[in-house]
């Protein structure tokens, strides 16, 4: 999976560096139309920002190629020198982003009054930001993430954080609160959300012949519905299985449903992870992977106090699916192969950023 990781940060940084560098263009005062006709000129030729950017790009496969970088038994990435990839990777994104800040600053200066087309005569490939996703915090607005995708593929990304799910693993939650989980996060009673429950409402408790009994049945969206409903092994188990968690409104409005696949990024330590969409989140949230995913990842993984803040990449992939569960092994076969698809489909000089081809409505309250 290393090669594709290597494109895979590479392109999701320039893109993201993209959609800043967009924002802050569209914010600014359109000075770089003034200035004397010679200065003007002296700027129309970008190729010296784009080469040093493409170097950089360079440096960073280099870097991700060192002899410190192994698979471990799992497939993933794994460091064992005294300098960890993600050290060389720190450095190599800054100075990416600050070649990128040039790039676009140079464009800008000179396309500034000239439309942008939607593709140029050699085919150079531009990215989609999709939508703005509004995350809020206690019903007030707290963050915009761009969510986009490439040319090519109807695969979806974006950058946040990481909040720690336990749903659907057999010990995520006890009516005392001594599960995985804290029980708050499984709803209320009368209105339990991540709890298996009955005809009135009320969530299943696990018997004698079941995984953890006295653990209530935690539920997950994705589920093999050849089973009881409170079979605790129809869910997906967090604790085994990697897999993401998206709002269900904007999962539907770009395509994508329990079932499908995924690739997950850590830029902070360069470890990856492919997965599957298991369960569905609130509508105002994005950034949340179970607790396998977690430990792929190299995130702490408590689902009471683990996460992080920022540094995850999500690659989502609509339509790939079948909706129903899925083993480790089909996860991690049918991830690779369509990383392997989508990393062919594309070019690493995606970095130029369109606005939405057609509209996408904000956030929905439903999921």
């Amino acid at each position: 999976m290393r090669r594709n990781v290597i494109s895979f940060v590479t392109i999701m940084f320039l893109w993201f560096s993209a959609v800043a560098r967009g924002e802050q263009a569209s914010a600014a005062p359109t000075s770089f139309q003034t200035g004397n006709p010679a200065s003007a000129e002296s700027e129309r030729d970008c190729s010296h920002s784009s080469d040093a950017r493409y170097e950089m790009g360079k440096t960073v496969e280099g870097h991700l190629r060192l002899p410190q970088a192994q698979r471990d038994p799992a497939g993933e990435l794994e460091t064992t020198d005294t300098v960890p990839v993600a050290a060389h990777l720190d450095q190599d994104l800054k100075m990416i982003q600050k070649k990128q800040s040039e790039l676009a600053q140079c464009v800008v200066a000179i396309d500034a009054q000239a439309p942008v087309p939607a593709q140029d005569s050699q085919g150079a490939c531009f990215g989609e930001l999709l939508m703005n996703f509004e995350m809020r915090h206690d019903g007030e607005p707290e963050q915009d993430v761009p969510i986009g995708r490439l040319p090519g593929s109807s695969a979806f990304f974006y950058q946040s954080g990481m909040t720690i799910d336990a749903d659907g693993a057999p010990n995520a939650y006890h009516p005392d609160n001594s599960g995985l989980d804290d029980l708050a996060n499984a709803g209320s009673p009368g209105r339990w959300e991540g709890l298996a429950k009955d005809d009135d409402g009320e969530p299943f408790v696990q018997g004698p012949n079941d995984p953890f009994p006295g653990y209530y049945v935690s539920a997950t969206a994705l589920s093999d519905r050849s089973k009881p409903v409170n079979d605790p092994t129809r869910y997906v188990d967090a604790s085994r299985i990697p897999f993401v968690v998206l709002p269900g409104g904007m999962a539907r409005q770009l395509g994508s449903r329990p079932g499908d696949f995924a690739v997950v990024f850590n830029l902070r330590n360069g470890k990856s992870s492919y997965a599957i969409f298991g369960d569905v989140g609130p509508y105002d949230r994005i950034g949340e992977g179970s607790v396998a995913l977690a430990e792929n990842l190299g995130i702490r993984s408590d689902a009471r106090n683990g996460g992080t803040r920022r540094g995850i990449v999500y690659l989502v992939f609509p339509g790939s699916g079948n909706g129903r569960p899925r083993t480790i092994e089909e996860i991690n076969a049918e991830g690779q192969k369509l990383i392997q698809d989508w990393e062919a489909s594309i070019s690493l000089d995606a970095c130029t950023v369109q606005q939405p081809s057609r509209s996408l409505e904000g956030n929905s309250t439903s999921n």
